[in-house]
């Protein structure tokens, strides 16, 4: 591509940026957003957008499975899904009625872990007595249980992209409804965080999901055994989901308390995105929402995970097609260096000219597929990650040394201008499509206030992109893009 032809790309970017009235550049964002902080610690973020009778509305709690010990792993996921059911108001045919039910499950249930801890092999009749009568109670409680009703009232109400998700860093809920739906969402979403029911089936039900997810998937199976691998006590080395024997060992009780400490408005942001009025929002999350207890605010994981000296590799062994990743470990934001990475990210796999993809499945054609991503959070330094499936006959060895091929000639050789320039409209342009969306923004908003303490990063992240350097690239790569740095897993159907 030539420079005029860039030069052309920033012209039609800028006339974008400039003239389509639905889009939202950074340097007005800051003017744009409206934030409210309450009396309880609950932080509010608005953005007036009247071009469409809808918003769109996020709710982020800064809390994840980095947050969890060894004594709860997986109660954060698990939590996303008990809070995900239902509440005392809602979900229920008669709370009243349901809760000594309730009760009668979670007694059941800790007797019969407390047996099967114990190791009562002597008495196995005891353990299958306690399993069936655990299995009538829930049952029996199937009856108070009405199914999916969350995504009813929003569904009959006009709403669309219902969801939840944990991560390591956050959890979060998200809706995009109708203008003049903003009281029932605020009505929904108060009574979830004030009335928490409990579903003690669901953890039976994300045993299950971890069977699908990761015990039965190759792609799973192979990040989880890297990231376990390549961090030696940082938390970021434990499964969001948590390992099958956390799952098994998590209670109500353990679930309760790490609820009511950390689900608390001093944990959590809000935004709303879309045809809204700021002085209604406000008032009318504080109607909902200010008489909540503050909570306890999240602490800092003290765990500090030390330098790696030395390459640290992983084999397993699965009845799936060859795959590897090859994780280096990095900074995250704000280090100038995070910036770096996203412009690293971009040079080496994103899209048909970027040197991984030409290199190892167009020109020798020894790999299908290939990407790289930052993974498995952004609150604490986290990992570059490259993964790639080799091509048959090709090897993983042939694909891991083609990959590190292209290391080394980033690490020697600054890029060209004409490649730095593209890959800083990329994400100009990446940048710019969530900043048009009413739920790319409310995403963003909570996103980088919860993780990186302030949603004002994305008012100076073009800024950043736009000084990163070719000599910047090439030392970063240089840096971080050693053998002793770099962890290497790999899965396939014979041992290595």
């Amino acid at each position: 591509m030539s420079r005029i032809t860039l030069q052309r790309l920033s012209f039609w970017f800028f006339l974008i940026v400039a003239f389509f009235p639905g889009v939202l550049s950074a340097q007005t964002l800051e003017e744009k957003v409206q934030e409210h902080t309450f009396a309880n610690g609950l932080k509010l973020l608005v953005v007036e957008r009247h071009d469409s009778p809808t918003f769109a509305a996020y709710i982020t709690i800064g809390v994840g499975a980095t947050d969890e010990t060894s004594e709860n792993r997986g109660v954060a996921h698990l939590l996303e899904h008990m809070l995900f059911k239902g509440t005392k108001t809602l979900g229920t045919t008669d709370y009243a009625k349901e809760k000594p039910l309730l009760d009668a499950i979670e007694k059941a249930a800790v007797q019969l872990a407390q047996e099967e801890h114990q190791g009562s092999q002597d008495n196995p009749e005891l353990i299958t007595r306690l399993k069936a009568h655990l299995k009538s109670l829930q049952a029996e409680h199937e009856k108070f249980v009405v199914k999916d009703e969350f995504s009813r009232i929003y569904s009959e109400n006009g709403g669309v992209g219902y969801n939840a998700f944990t991560s390591k860093d956050l959890t979060t809920y998200l809706i995009s409804l109708p203008a003049n739906k903003l009281e029932l969402w605020a009505s929904i979403e108060s009574d979830r965080m004030k009335n928490a029911r409990e579903f003690y089936t669901e953890r039976d039900v994300v045993m299950e999901e971890r069977r699908r997810s990761y015990e039965s998937n190759p792609d799973g199976l192979l990040y989880e055994n890297m990231l376990a691998t390549a961090f030696t006590m940082h938390p970021y080395r434990y499964p969001i989901i948590g390992w099958p024997s956390d799952i098994a060992n998590l209670t109500l009780e353990k679930t309760r308390e790490f609820h009511d400490k950390y689900y608390s408005p001093v944990n959590t942001v809000i935004a709303l995105v879309g045809d809204v009025d700021t002085a209604q929002a406000i008032a009318m999350v504080d109607r909902y929402f200010g008489d909540i207890p503050s909570g306890t605010p999240v602490t800092a994981v003290e765990a500090v995970e030390p330098e790696q000296r030395g390459e640290k590799r992983v084999h397993v062994t699965f009845e799936a097609e060859p795959q590897l990743q090859v994780a280096f470990h990095k900074p995250t934001l704000p280090d100038r260096d995070d910036y770096v990475f996203d412009m690293i990210d971009l040079i080496l796999s994103q899209g048909r000219t970027s040197r991984l993809y030409k290199s190892l499945v167009v020109e020798k054609q020894l790999a299908t597929a290939v990407s790289t991503f930052s993974a498995p959070g952004s609150r604490y330094p986290n990992l570059f990650v490259i993964s790639a499936v080799p091509r048959y006959p090709h090897t993983l060895e042939e694909v891991e040394q083609a990959i590190y091929g292209e290391l080394g000639r980033l690490t020697r050789e600054p890029v060209s201008e004409m490649e730095l320039e593209r890959a800083r409209n990329r994400l100009r342009a990446d940048h710019l499509r969530y900043l048009q969306g009413n739920d790319g923004l409310a995403r963003m908003l909570t996103y980088y206030q919860s993780v990186a303490g302030d949603w004002r990063y994305l008012v100076t992240y073009d800024q950043q992109v736009a000084t990163v350097t070719a000599e910047e690239i090439r030392a970063a790569a240089a840096k971080y893009f050693t053998p002793e740095n770099r962890t290497v897993a790999t899965l396939s159907k014979e041992e290595l």
